[in-house]
């Protein structure tokens, strides 16, 4: 995502994604406005698996994101380096707002736990683990304040942690990674 019509640096940016897609024939490279891209993120946003774009854009598309799953705190983000360490993080901010509250939603920061143990140690069946264990919990119901709209089951940080890492713990994929380091 870019907006090459208009900024020089976008242009650049879109040179230096097609040189080093060469080097991946089997990704799929897609340029896109960043304008559209906002409009296509709440259109459809299933038609996007990655996107890669400069720091600015990515804030304005990942809050616009947010929106479509019910909150920022259920977002992960990487910021993936060929030459040095990548960052998992997740895309909110420090909300200080409810700092030290016990309100903030921790799954965006679990998910992007998730996306490191897949991409930095190739550990895929542990990532999926970890996601699960966040898909069983919201499928039982339960919610932080951020996502509860109108659901009566509502959890502090360190409930919804609990309910998650007893439903990793509970998991096949993980129990002997998870009893060794126990």
């Amino acid at each position: 995502m870019d907006k090459a019509n208009v900024l020089e640096s976008s242009r650049m940016w879109r040179e230096t994604a097609e040189e080093i897609a060469k080097d991946y024939p089997d990704v799929i490279l897609e340029h896109m406005l960043v304008d559209n891209a906002a409009m296509q993120l709440i259109k459809n946003p299933k038609q996007f698996d990655i996107i890669v774009t400069e720091n600015m854009f990515g804030d304005i598309l990942s809050d616009e994101a947010s929106v479509l799953t019910g909150s920022l705190g259920m977002l992960p983000s990487a910021s993936i380096s060929t030459n040095g360490p990548n960052l998992y993080e997740p895309i909110h901010g420090s909300a200080p707002d409810i700092a030290g509250k016990n309100l903030a939603n921790p799954i965006g920061t679990i998910l992007s736990a998730a996306s490191l143990l897949r991409l930095s140690f190739g550990l895929e069946d542990e990532a999926k683990a970890v996601e699960q264990a966040v898909e069983t919990v919201l499928e039982y119901g339960l919610r932080t304040g951020d996502i509860a709209n109108g659901q009566p089951t509502i959890t502090s940080t360190s409930e919804m942690i609990a309910e998650i890492k007893a439903n990793l713990l509970d998991q096949e994929a993980i129990s002997n990674i998870m009893g060794a380091y126990a």
